[in-house]
């Protein structure tokens, strides 16, 4: 079965605001900065716009496995950008490069959780540090830019 983008996530700066949790669309370009209309506090001010950190991927079995221990995570709940189906986030792996739509991209580094999930409505203060420890290794994984372009939900993820 191909994998498949299941969902595109983004979230305008919005000042005052969290950038979590992200809002669906169909249809995204993408720069080398990551998806046209997102914006990621983190990487913009803490990480200079770290072209590794363009992107960040999740695979969905990870958010069918949280939804099974009990935490209702949805498609951009966690800050993903690209929610990707029928792969397992196991294959992913730093230097492994992908095609979707027109962009190509190279997974860098496993992301880590951090406090701002806090502001998902069903963690809180109260949770954070149990949902932090639940994520470990699982979060995501950012991935850099090779080739800039258009991805539209349902393109076919491709390893190249």
């Amino acid at each position: 079965m191909d994998s498949i983008l299941f969902q595109i996530n983004q979230k305008p700066q919005s000042k005052g605001k969290p950038g979590l949790p992200k809002t669906p669309t169909d249809f995204a370009v993408v720069t080398k900065n990551g998806l046209e209309d997102d914006f990621n506090n983190f990487r913009n001010f803490k990480k200079d716009n770290d072209p590794n950190m363009a992107l960040m991927l999740l695979s969905y079995d990870i958010i069918k496995n949280l939804n099974m221990e009990g935490w209702p995570v949805k498609p951009g709940d966690l800050g993903e950008n690209l929610t990707f189906s029928n792969i397992e986030y196991s294959k992913f792996a730093p230097s492994q490069q992908y095609s979707v739509g027109e962009i190509e991209m190279e997974i860098c580094f496993i992301c880590d959780p951090c406090m701002t999930l806090k502001h998902l409505p069903y963690i809180g203060n109260k949770r954070i540090k149990d949902f932090i420890k639940t994520l470990l290794g699982r979060r995501g994984w950012y991935a850099k830019v090779l080739k800039p372009g258009k991805i539209k939900k349902g393109d076919l993820l491709r390893r190249i």
